[in-house]
């Protein structure tokens, strides 16, 4: 195994970093997509290794990405992204999220937004809704449940040994009247339309700039999920079932 595939593989090995919690802005995905739809929806492939499906995807983890500079290839990429400037510097945190209002100008953002774009696969993301003091888990999908892409940068960067590995960080926006229900923001996701743009290595910061937008809220749909997903350690099928509030009847008094 070369070092190129060491850097993809290593990472799995990694528990979710608990870190993360459900404060932030698009902090877990799902794709639970068989990998032949996976290669057929986006014209890829995924040579030598397997994929697993995740219901619970986590920051810190090893997830499939599509990258600018291979745009034919399926590869595994960490989920948090540094950048290539911050190399090997100690204390760098890892970002999961770059906003899309901002990516163009952000020194951590702008040089990757202008040369190392891609596609990050999913097929439902997880964003939760305040309630007093708790918040409520809610998954949110196409209507038709396809797969599809989060708009993402990435970087090669050097593991302590020396090994390279990539890195990535989804692309956020402002809420669409339907997210809007639980959260001010959500992941951009792309147009299938839109991906070969996305990707063209000669598309201008102006014309990838365009598609950072809200996705059409009609295109999407969105339930409440078990409060078991708050853990990124909880990763089953069952966490995309619905949640259905059983009400007492009452009778008279």
């Amino acid at each position: 195994m070369n070092n190129a595939e060491r850097s993809f593989t290593a990472p799995l090995a990694k528990s979710p970093d608990t870190r993360y919690t459900v404060r932030i802005m698009c902090g877990r995905y799902t794709l639970s997509t068989p990998m032949e739809a996976l290669e057929q929806r986006f014209h890829a492939t995924l040579p030598r290794q397997a994929l697993t499906p995740t219901y619970n995807a986590a920051p810190s983890q090893t997830l499939p990405v599509i990258c600018n500079t291979h745009s034919q290839e399926i590869t595994l990429s960490a989920w948090g992204f540094v950048p290539e400037w911050a190399d090997g510097r100690a204390g760098v945190k890892p970002l999961i999220n770059a906003r899309a209002e901002t990516i163009a100008t952000k020194p951590t953002f702008r040089q990757a937004f202008r040369s190392k774009r891609c596609l990050v696969l999913t097929d439902g993301f997880y964003e939760w809704k305040r309630a007093g003091k708790s918040k409520v888990p809610h998954w949110i999908a196409l209507k038709s449940r396809e797969p599809f892409a989060f708009a993402g940068i990435w970087s090669t960067v050097h593991d302590p040994s020396g090994h390279p590995y990539t890195t990535f960080a989804i692309l956020t926006t402002e809420a669409n009247e339907l997210m809007a229900q639980i959260h001010n923001r959500m992941p951009v996701i792309l147009h299938a339309r839109d991906e070969a743009t996305w990707l063209n290595q000669r598309c201008t910061p102006d014309e990838a700039q365009a598609l950072l937008v809200p996705f059409p809220a009609e295109l999407l749909t969105l339930y409440e999920v078990s409060s078991k997903v708050n853990s990124p350690t909880y990763n089953t099928p069952d966490a995309l079932h619905p949640v259905t509030h059983v009400q007492t009847p009452t009778g008279d008094r």
